[in-house]
């Protein structure tokens, strides 16, 4: 038996699902309407990423102090029916465990276990591992378990942390669509988005933003121009939108067009017919037909040559491509999103890129802010980037010194989240004591003296964002942030609105 929420060290288990299968998941239980389907969906997902026969996810009453068994995964074994006839609280133990501990904890070994699993369903192999995850609303408080278990020898304790957040996620907006249903006048479609929906991190008013307009292209058939520096998330943005949209069951193809030589792009996007030229031993298909039916991403559009945006106009316009050495065109149906850091504008007035596919592919821009805009966001990310880390490596959750914590919040990126990312998971292989340092993290010295940023000005920006990060693990409860911060309640409130950090939205404590 491991308790999960003490020393880890020694713990060599690494999760099999990668960050992109997760945030799959999570966007899909995001969107996920129907207050009937989400829970079962839930689960499903959970078995698949865990790679378990069983998942199970409960509701917890804390009127009665109970658990309710609300959705089920376990295809070979007996109906949800009949597994909610079977669960007497008495065999429960170990689930109310979980929650008087408010850990996760694990075992590795269920027959050798004095605990009581008859709460499991009868299969015809024993159970042999199993994990057990509280799950939490936003202001900490519980809300169920989820379960997952094995009939193979694994070890699933590093699974904890990504699935106790997946299972948290799903319990939050299964109460939401609930306390919708209960509305008069409130049709889900029409609910707001999650923070953290789209698998976007942070809560500027920046990304704020960007989410508002994600959700108003998302399920039309308009052209999607992303552009903003490198680094900024486009690709991210790009898989949300198709993740999340009415093509989420095809295919989401990327195509870097910096990245091939003209004759080799075309022939790339747009495939060929056996004999079209030299090698051209076979029939190929090209990426508009992989991608058929879903999303196709031109990554870095701006390097595009101009012969063949032409062609590329043609697609967007009649929806037809005609393979090199085809004799005849063939219709397709793809949706396309473009991406650059480049100022098309401008390459426009230079002759470099064609205005006629410029005003097509800008049917709906979207600039992606950087990250130097987005307040408040880098220290959410970095601690995000830190739980992907440990999770990868293995190891126990790192915790960030002030002093690092100060550093990051003054640098600039202009890497922006590609150059954050690296720079965590480089600073959570180099900590050895499970705290990060200002010398894990190889950041170049903040230049003494610039135009705009005097001392003070320096200090004010660190101290803001550190609030601010403060105010959002705290949900915004100013009482408890005062708290955590060893200030009177007044301090705060005159440093919050000194540094015009608006207060409307906090909460008091109750």
């Amino acid at each position: 038996m491991t308790m999960l929420n003490e020393d880890m060290q020694a713990l060599t288990g690494t999760c099999a699902f990668t960050v992109d299968a997760l945030s799959v998941c999570f966007t899909r239980l995001g969107f996920e309407h129907d207050e009937h389907v989400l829970p079962g969906k839930c689960v499903a997902d959970v078995a698949q990423l865990a790679q378990c026969e069983l998942s199970q996810l409960y509701l917890f009453d804390e009127t009665s102090d109970r658990l309710e068994l609300v959705a089920q995964h376990y295809p070979d074994g007996p109906s949800l029916d009949s597994a909610c006839t079977r669960a007497d609280p008495r065999n429960q133990q170990l689930l109310h465990y979980t929650l008087n501990q408010r850990a996760a904890f694990s075992l590795d070994e269920v027959q050798g276990s004095c605990y009581d699993t008859r709460f499991l369903p009868m299969s015809p192999a024993p159970w042999r591992a199993l994990l057990s995850m509280p799950l939490f609303s936003g202001s900490g408080r519980l809300t169920g378990v989820l379960l997952c278990a094995s009939q193979r020898p694994v070890q699933l304790h590093g699974y904890a942390i990504s699935l106790g957040q997946l299972g948290s996620f799903a319990v939050e907006r299964l109460h939401v669509l609930r306390g919708m249903r209960t509305r008069v006048g409130a049709p889900p479609r029409q609910a707001v988005p999650l923070d953290g929906a789209y698998g976007l991190i942070g809560n500027s008013a920046a990304m704020a933003q960007t989410r508002q307009l994600i959700s108003k292209v998302l399920h039309t058939p308009y052209t999607v121009l992303l552009f903003g520096e490198t680094g900024t998330g486009k690709e991210v943005v790009a898989r949300a939108i198709h993740a999340a949209g009415p093509r989420s069951a095809r295919a989401f193809v990327v195509q870097n067009c910096a990245a091939f030589a003209e004759g080799l792009l075309e022939s790339e996007l747009f495939g060929y017919r056996k004999g079209a030229f030299t090698g051209a031993d076979r029939n190929h298909a090209g990426l508009f037909d992989a991608a058929d039916g879903g999303t196709l991403l031109l990554d870095e559009i701006g390097d595009m040559p101009l012969l063949l945006q032409a062609k590329l106009l043609r697609v967007l316009q009649e929806g037809e491509i005609r393979p090199l050495g085809a004799s005849a065109a063939h219709k397709v149906d793809v949706r396309i999103i473009a991406a650059t850091h480049r100022d098309l504008a401008a390459m426009v007035a230079e002759g470099r890129f064609r205005e006629d596919l410029y005003y097509r592919l800008a049917q709906f821009p979207l600039q992606l802010p950087a990250l130097r805009e987005r307040d408040g966001d880098v220290l959410q990310l970095a601690r995000h980037f830190t739980d992907q880390a440990c999770a990868q490596l293995g190891r126990a959750p790192v915790e960030w010194s002030n002093a690092a914590l100060d550093q990051l919040s003054s640098h600039g990126f202009p890497g922006n989240v590609r150059e954050l990312k690296c720079l965590v998971e480089r600073a959570v292989l180099m900590c050895d004591d499970n705290l990060v340092l200002p010398l894990h993290l190889s950041m170049p010295l903040t230049p003494t003296a610039a135009d705009d940023a005097t001392l003070r000005k320096r200090m004010e920006r660190v101290e803001r964002v550190f609030l601010l990060d403060c105010l959002h693990k705290n949900h915004g409860n100013r009482t408890r942030t005062a708290r955590e911060l060893g200030v009177a309640r007044r301090t705060l409130l005159y440093r919050l609105a000194r540094l015009n950090i608006p207060v409307g939205g906090a909460r008091e404590e109750r």
